[in-house]
């Protein structure tokens, strides 16, 4: 999942970036608005963390813009301000929560994950389709009452084409999914791909992931 990060503090920023990465996420981290807007038009983001003390245009205001260019998806804010009108701006220009500095990381992991829970219409850290069963926090899937052995990059594919169930998702979009960089190889991925449904079948029968010719993949079952 993408990750944009904004926050001026260059320890911070490195820290979070770091901690973040180490759970998957591939981090766009800038310290301040202008490059994140940047980021915002160049690449596909699934959550956004925003300090609200920016220099220049603030928190706030670059919350605001990217809302009126259409960018929908979570944002949590990061801020020192500890009186309640900060907050309340913060979330009515457009943020979905927001954590005070100073913070545990555990705690921001924990909003991080609820507000991409409730992005991708998860509310719990489950989803299931059939016998097919992901558990998010522990990062464990089942076919029926057999857990599954999978790679983390197997994992990660599997938990990405059933947050998108019933979606046609690019190799592109997996791949970025996979690789903290642009060395990617489409080739490599159909090779992880089908490892997943032989692992899928010998469990259950027939994979429920489909190739769809020249666009991508499906996850053909409903979850919830």
């Amino acid at each position: 999942m993408n990750v944009l990060l904004v926050e001026d503090d260059d320890l911070l920023r490195h820290h979070l970036g770091y901690q973040l990465e180490s759970l998957g996420f591939r981090v766009y981290a800038a310290p301040e608005a202008r490059e994140a807007l940047f980021f915002s038009d160049e690449y596909a983001f699934d959550v956004a963390i925003i300090d609200l003390g920016l220099p220049g245009m603030d928190g706030i205001d670059l919350i605001k813009t990217l809302r009126q260019r259409g960018r929908t998806y979570p944002i949590l804010i990061l801020t020192a301000r500890g009186n309640w009108e900060d907050k309340v701006n913060g979330l009515e220009a457009g943020g979905d929560d927001y954590v005070v500095k100073p913070f545990q990381f555990e705690e921001l992991k924990a909003r991080l994950n609820a507000l991409i829970r409730r992005a991708s219409g998860f509310s719990h850290p489950k989803i299931a389709a059939g016998l097919y069963r992901l558990d998010l926090s522990a990062k464990k899937a089942w076919v029926g009452e057999t857990e599954l052995v999978l790679t983390a990059y197997e994992y990660k594919i599997l938990e990405y084409l059933m947050r998108h169930d019933q979606q046609v998702v690019s190799k592109t979009s997996l791949m970025e999914q996979l690789y903290a960089d642009d060395d990617r190889d489409s080739n490599v991925l159909e090779v992880l791909v089908g490892r997943l449904r032989r692992k899928l079948s010998q469990a259950g029968g027939d994979s429920p992931i489909d190739t769809i010719r020249g666009q991508g993949y499906l996850f053909k079952l409903s979850c919830s």
